[in-house]
């Protein structure tokens, strides 16, 4: 009875798009007991939205793949930095994640994943403690390096420790870290070879750049160049008696491109869990629109202010999205829609030519224009199939990026 009684005096405006009383959406939240309870018009906005069946499907494809060609899967956890999502792909067959940096790689291993590749060096008296402690806990736990004083540091620390390092060295085949091909990747291979308490387990060969090339044969072209000169590298380490068992690279643009050639032996994509805007640009290999997995990612608004005839404001701006993009956030389910950002906390949607008009409370969801940096933005991802709340996922590596 009191909860008609409030309905009944709350202003209708209020009203749209919900079906419950804030505390007690608030109450299920902090529970975590929600499925089937919690509708999407009951979440709180802006809301970071996946749809299971989209992300499942998005999965099943890349695991199905990644077995046809008798690679591993090691995804990026740097896209979606949620243990849920983790723990789904490992169950689908991935033999670990791939973490971008070592606070990454520890909120996985707190949830217990396993076979985790730190995929930036780790550098620094302190940082080197805690990979020694991530290493003490799960002893698989490779980290990469591209530099022989940093070896060195290493394979110290590991002594001191008395534990066993792996180690995996980053090759420069774009334009940001690693050591180049070849002559010094080979000499840094023969440098950890002459430790005590290091070992080689991988070479890695992650090129963005070559993941986001427009046009699917010049793609093509370009990753397959790259990944050719990673695998002769490794074929020379192992020439000269260095056990180097993989070679690691491969992404969400190039995973059908690189798992084709000889000697990789494993992927390691990590935005077509969700895949965002930018990635749909890229083209495949049936035209100019990448079409290989689902958008299952979403961020949730709500019209907030309509200030004039043709304009709406909604309460997802500049801390909603990612903006290091150039093009803006889609809206779903209506057409002809100019967004422009209106500061922090505000998107400004111009309906002049919209398929529809808004109102004061209506919810507006949008596709995002890059996934990664949009996802570390916000605490928890909701999964949701259709307008149902599964689950309130925490996305525990946000922030993540010591």
């Amino acid at each position: 009875m009191l909860r008609r009684s409030l309905l009944a005096l709350a202003p209708s405006v209020l009203l749209a798009g919900t079906t419950r009383p804030w505390s007690e959406v608030e109450r299920m939240l902090q529970s975590g007991n929600i499925e089937g309870r919690l509708s999407v018009d009951d979440l709180p906005t802006p809301a970071l939205l996946v749809d299971l069946d989209a992300l499942d499907a998005n999965i099943t494809k890349m695991a199905a793949h990644c077995k046809s060609k008798g690679r591993g899967l090691r995804p990026h956890g740097k896209t979606h930095k949620c243990p849920e999502i983790a723990r789904k792909l490992v169950a689908a067959g991935a033999v670990g994640a791939c973490a971008a940096k070592l606070s990454e790689a520890e909120a996985f291993a707190q949830v217990g994943i396993r076979g985790l590749l730190v995929t930036g060096a780790v550098i620094g008296r302190h940082k080197i403690e805690r990979a020694i402690l991530l290493a003490k806990r799960q002893p698989e736990t490779i980290f990469c390096v591209d530099d022989a004083g940093n070896v060195a540091d290493l394979d110290a620390a590991a002594q001191a420790a008395k534990i066993q390092l792996n180690l995996a060295i980053d090759l420069n085949v774009g334009n940001r870290t690693g050591i180049q091909p070849g002559d010094p990747a080979l000499e840094l291979a023969h440098v950890i070879a002459k430790q005590k308490n290091v070992k080689l387990a991988l070479l890695q060969a992650y090129a963005g750049h070559a993941s986001h090339k427009n046009g699917f044969a010049e793609r093509k072209v370009m990753s397959e160049g790259i990944m050719r000169n990673a695998a002769e590298t490794r074929r020379r380490i192992e020439a000269d008696g260095i056990p180097c068992p993989i070679l690691s690279g491969g992404s969400t643009g190039t995973y059908n491109i690189d798992s084709d050639v000889d000697g990789v032996t494993e992927l390691q994509p990590g935005s077509f869990v969700f895949m965002d805007i930018d990635y749909a640009r890229i083209g495949d290999a049936d035209g100019p629109v990448y079409r290989d997995f689902q958008f299952s990612l979403s961020v949730l608004t709500s019209v907030v202010s309509k200030p004039s005839k043709t304009d709406v404001v909604v309460d997802g701006g500049l801390k909603a999205f990612s903006t290091d993009k150039p093009f803006k956030p889609e809206p779903k389910g209506i057409e002809g829609v100019e967004f422009s950002y209106g500061g922090d906390e505000h998107g400004k949607l111009n309906l002049a030519k919209a398929s529809r008009q808004l109102a004061l409370g209506d919810r507006v969801e949008f596709r995002v224009p890059h996934c990664d940096p949009t996802v570390n933005l916000y605490d928890r991802i909701y999964a949701v199939r259709g307008k149902q709340v599964i689950a309130a996922w925490p996305i525990s590596a946000r922030g993540k990026s010591q």
